[in-house]
């Protein structure tokens, strides 16, 4: 499998991600995408940070969640909630 990088998401701001839980597909929403500092000599990649919107009432717990999208294809991403808002809870996956 190819690693992951911020240029495979950069182009998929303010599209959605379907996430498999169970028996039904839920959205999230890529709200950004973002370069984060860069702490150790040659990394693999640059690291960088996802975050997703999900308009849910529920608030879905930190998990491994199988996400699709058409150009990004069908990836696990750990998403961990960070914040509530008005619009819905906000998602946040690291990569480093």
């Amino acid at each position: 499998m190819e690693l992951l990088t911020l240029e495979h998401f950069a182009g998929c701001v303010n599209e959605t991600f379907s996430a498999a839980l169970s028996d039904m597909e839920v959205p999230f929403v890529l709200v950004e995408a973002a370069p984060l500092q860069v702490k150790a000599n040659n990394p693999m990649r640059a690291p960088f940070s996802l975050l997703f919107r999900n308009t849910s009432p529920f608030l879905f717990p930190q998990q491994i969640y199988t996400m699709r999208h058409p150009r990004v294809g069908e990836i696990g991403i750990f998403l961990v909630p960070i914040a509530q808002e008005r619009q819905g809870f906000l998602y946040q996956a690291v990569f480093n």
